[in-house]
């Protein structure tokens, strides 16, 4: 049993081999869909000073900021001036604030690092974790949102995934709700932070925490009424099962907005956010990723800084979602002294990995193996001649592992294995007279010899890649 002083802190973890390969490998399709749609490389530090941070997240963000003391006596005051980074919006508004004269009018960039946060561990839920963000900086055009939308869902679908709703609602719709339901203003909070938790504690749990924070009754029963009336609907069409993608959908949405715009009325603020959301509709459907959206009227996304649109991916057999993101036209105002319109979306690499290893979605050759052959040594005196079979073989692109001392050939052939490694090279004293070289097969057993210049060609052949001179860019494990 492993011994407390050696585990990670919690809520933190170790990354083995296999786990490194798995998010670079979910990182690497994330960034080849994101650079297809233009967005360009951004990192920042990971430790931010606290005042850049304090503030933008709302009461709760706040209190899952994790602090850096200040050096020295200060250690003992538990007074702090740096803090590490909780998202990767907030850097980024700091960043367009800081560089506004060498950056582009419509600022595209997506940006993949760790972030840190003091919560509560649990099933993906981590302290230390990864974002994938991209942001669009300089449009307030809903041709933004679509374009998030349409860029996180291809990124979902080249990993794999087919079952994921995009579930889309406006901080605009939301205060026009509330208005229209006589929710004070200042109390405004209190109801969204309640009817965020609807898909968890259900309209029951979320009637009563509107009562807890002083809700007024009357209120509290226009909202429930207008939302049990929606879900009314969604079980009326049958879309209760997540990634529908039926003509349900559509009809669905439509009626969304025609109940939004009962409700509402004259609301001048509530009936913009409407109209913001038909228009993202309208420019989804052009680029075929509508059927995926589903507007929900009870999201509201716990962040303090979103003024429009607001967006969530979820998955069905996963509580919580997959990513979120949302419009925040004012957070870069925070820095620069004026308004710049802003909208982004963060994939949860973390949830991805769990969901994919639990649904067994990884390429087999990504987990089972981290090189295409082992080269054994026969004995001492050969050990050169592995190692420069082993180089040459790379020069080829193939990944090439080579075993380190002249154990029995039992002993190597069990290394290999235990490994996943597909195929073992012998340089036996046969094999050296006749310039050859026995390849073996862990997965049949089966062994061949093959005349030393042509060791590579055959391996390419096994692994159904094209034969001929030496490239560096194949990997055929990869």
């Amino acid at each position: 049993m492993p011994s407390p002083k050696t585990q990670p802190t919690r809520g933190m973890r170790d990354f083995l081999p296999a786990d490194v390969r798995k998010r670079e490998y979910v990182i690497g399709v994330i960034k080849q869909v994101y650079e297809r749609y233009g967005f360009e490389p951004l990192e920042t530090p990971a430790v931010e000073n606290i005042e850049t941070l304090m503030g933008k997240y709302g009461e709760e963000g706040n209190q899952l900021i994790f602090k850096i003391l200040k050096r020295g006596e200060h250690e003992k005051t538990g007074e702090a001036d740096l803090a590490l980074r909780y998202d990767l919006t907030v850097p980024l508004a700091r960043v367009v604030a800081q560089y506004q004269n060498e950056l582009p009018k419509f600022f595209r960039r997506y940006q993949i690092q760790p972030v840190w946060r003091a919560d509560r561990p649990a099933r993906g839920r981590f302290r230390e974790f990864y974002q994938c963000d991209v942001d669009v900086l300089g449009s307030r055009s809903m041709v933004v949102e679509a374009e998030l939308i349409a860029a996180a869902s291809d990124a979902l679908v080249a990993l794999g995934f087919n079952d994921f709703t995009i579930r889309v609602n406006h901080r605009q719709v939301l205060t026009g709700i509330l208005d229209q339901a006589g929710v004070p203003r200042d109390k405004h909070n209190d109801a969204l932070m309640s009817l965020d938790k609807m898909d968890k504690a259900g309209p029951e749990g979320v009637a009563k925490e509107l009562s807890d924070r002083g809700v007024l009754n009357d209120s509290a029963v226009k909202l429930m009424c207008f939302f049990q009336g929606l879900a009314g609907v969604e079980h009326a069409m049958g879309m209760v099962d997540l990634g529908d993608a039926s003509n349900s959908r559509a009809a669905y949405n439509a009626d969304v907005l025609g109940r939004l715009v009962e409700f509402i009325g004259g609301h001048e603020i509530g009936a913009s956010g409407v109209d913001d959301l038909r228009q993202i509709l309208q420019f989804a459907k052009a680029s075929g990723v509508d059927q995926r959206i589903k507007l929900d009227p009870t999201l509201a996304r716990g962040l303090a800084y979103y003024t429009g649109a607001i967006i969530e991916i979820n998955v069905a057999d996963l509580a919580g979602s997959l990513g979120g993101g949302g419009r925040y036209d004012n957070l870069v105002g925070m820095f620069l002294g004026k308004d710049v319109p802003a909208c982004g979306f963060s994939l949860g690499l973390e949830r991805i990995i769990v969901v994919m290893s639990e649904r067994g979605m990884f390429p087999p050759a990504l987990v089972s193996s981290s090189a295409d052959l082992m080269v054994t040594i026969w004995n001492e005196d050969s050990i050169g001649e592995s190692i420069a079979l082993g180089n040459e073989l790379r020069s080829h692109g193939l990944r090439v592992d080579v075993y380190p001392e002249a154990d029995k050939m039992g002993k190597q052939f069990k290394f290999a294995s235990s490994r996943g490694i597909p195929f073992v090279a012998i340089i036996g004293d046969d094999e050296r007279a006749k310039g050859e070289v026995a390849i073996k097969n862990m997965s049949s057993g089966e062994q061949q010899s093959v005349k030393r210049n042509a060791v590579a060609d055959t391996l390419r052949q096994a692994f159904g890649q094209p034969v001929g001179e030496a490239d560096d860019s194949i990997k055929p494990g990869a």
